[in-house]
C-alpha cells in the first residue's frame, strides 16, 4: 500500500495515522498541534474518484482512508434487517445511476405483533468476527477500526414506517417495545462479538433521532424505547476502554442531558447550520463531549473551494482550541459533494 497522500498539493507527505492520538484528542486528554480529521463515511463513488480506480476490496477502501490522512477505518457491521426502501434516479456528478433510502411514509414489513414474531430477525454469527478480522489484517500500522452501524430508532422507522411507528406509540406500545428490544439486542450482540478486538477503537453508530426543529418522537418515548439500548452499548464499550461516538441527525437538544450525563457518549457527530452550527454546540457542550465534523453540507456541496476553505478555518478557530474536536463534514462525503471542495476542507485542516 502506497503511503503518499492523495490530497492535491500534499503528495510529498506520507500518511502517519495514530489512532491513540485521535482517542486522546477526542477525550480532551491531549492538545494537538492540529486537529485530526474524521468522517462517518464517503460514498464509494467519491472513494473511487480519489483513489483513481474502483473500490474492489476492503483493502482498497482502507487505502483511501489511509492516504487521505485518517486514523481510523469505519467498518460497517450493521445487522442485515430486511426493510422497505424507496428508489430514485441519482443525478449527482458522481452518479451511481440510482439511489435508495428508507421509505418513511408507508408501512414497512412489520405492522403488527404477528408480523414482528414472523419477521426474519438476523442472527449474529461469527461472520461479523471474520469481517473485522479481514479488515484488521489490511490495516496499516497506527490505524484502528471503528464499528459503524445503524441504530435502534433508525431501524424501527425502516421496519414499521414512520407514520405507523407514531401511531403504534399511541395504540400499540407492546409492538413498539417488542421491535425496539429485538433491534437493540441484535445491535448489542453484534458489537459484543467484536468490541474486544485489539484493532477496534470503539463504536461509531448512527441513530437519526431528530429533524429540523425537534426529536423524531417525543423525548420521553426515546427514553422509554431507544436510549436504554444506547446506554447498554455505551456501557459495553466503556467497560472495554473503547470509544462511543454517536451520529444523530436533527434537533436533539431535548435529550442532550441523557446522552451526556446518563449514557456518556464520548463524541457527537452530524451538525447542520440550519439547526445549530457545530461552533455553537462546541461552545455549549465542548467541555463534556467531543464534536466531530460540522463543515456544513450545503457549504461543501454548493460553494466555491475558496469559500469552503474560509468556512473551514472559521470552524477550526472556534472548535479546535482545547481539543475535543475532529475536522470533517456535517454528515458525510456524499457523491454530490465536489471533490475539489472536499480537498479544500482537508487541505485547510492539514495547514491549520
Amino acid at each position: 500500500m502506497e503511503r503518499s497522500l492523495l490530497i492535491p498539493g500534499f503528495e510529498d507527505r506520507t500518511a502517519s495515522p495514530d489512532a491513540e492520538r485521535l482517542k486522546a484528542i477526542l477525550l480532551r486528554r491531549y492538545l494537538p498541534d492540529r486537529p485530526p480529521h474524521m468522517e462517518l463515511f464517503q460514498d464509494e463513488e467519491v472513494q473511487a474518484a480519489v483513489l483513481g480506480r474502483p473500490i474492489a476490496s476492503v483493502r482498497d477502501a482502507i487505502e483511501v482512508q489511509y492516504r487521505l490522512g485518517y486514523d481510523t477505518y469505519q467498518i460497517r457491521v450493521s445487522p442485515p434487517f430486511k426493510r422497505a426502501l424507496a428508489v430514485a434516479a441519482d443525478t449527482a456528478a458522481l452518479s451511481r445511476d440510482h439511489r435508495d433510502w428508507r421509505q418513511d411514509s408507508v408501512g414497512g414489513p412489520i405492522q403488527s405483533l404477528e408480523d414482528a414474531w414472523a419477521y426474519p430477525w438476523p442472527i449474529v454469527t461469527s461472520a461479523v468476527e471474520e469481517q473485522v478480522e479481514a479488515a484488521a489484517a489490511a490495516l496499516p500500522s497506527g490505524m484502528a477500526l471503528m464499528l459503524r452501524s445503524s441504530g435502534v430508532l433508525d431501524n424501527m422507522v425502516w421496519l414499521l414506517g414512520y407514520a405507523q411507528l407514531c401511531e403504534a406509540l399511541c395504540t400499540d406500545p407492546d409492538l413498539v417495545s417488542f421491535v425496539a428490544d429485538r433491534i437493540g439486542q441484535t445491535l448489542f450482540d453484534t458489537f459484543d462479538r467484536v468490541i474486544d478486538h485489539e484493532r477496534v477503537l470503539g463504536c461509531f453508530y448512527g441513530d437519526d433521532m431528530g429533524f429540523k426543529t425537534s426529536t423524531m418522537i417525543a423525548p420521553d418515548q426515546l427514553r422509554a424505547y431507544v436510549l436504554p439500548w444506547h446506554k447498554r452499548i455505551a456501557t459495553l464499550c466503556h467497560d472495554r476502554n473503547k470509544l462511543v461516538l454517536l451520529h444523530a441527525c436533527g434537533h436533539i437538544d431535548a435529550i442532550m442531558g441523557d446522552l451526556l450525563d446518563d449514557i456518556g457518549i464520548d463524541g457527537l457527530h452530524s451538525f447542520e447550520d440550519a439547526i445549530e452550527p457545530v461552533t455553537s454546540v462546541k461552545q455549549r457542550y465542548g467541555s463534556r463531549v467531543a464534536c466531530i465534523g460540522g463543515v456544513d453540507m450545503d457549504v461543501l456541496a454548493s460553494r466555491a473551494p475558496e469559500d469552503v476553505a474560509q468556512y473551514t478555518r472559521h470552524v477550526l478557530d472556534v472548535c479546535a482550541p482545547g481539543g475535543g474536536y475532529a475536522l470533517g463534514s456535517g454528515n458525510s462525503i456524499a457523491n454530490f459533494v465536489p471533490i475539489e471542495n472536499y480537498f479544500a476542507m482537508l487541505r485547510t485542516g492539514l495547514t491549520y
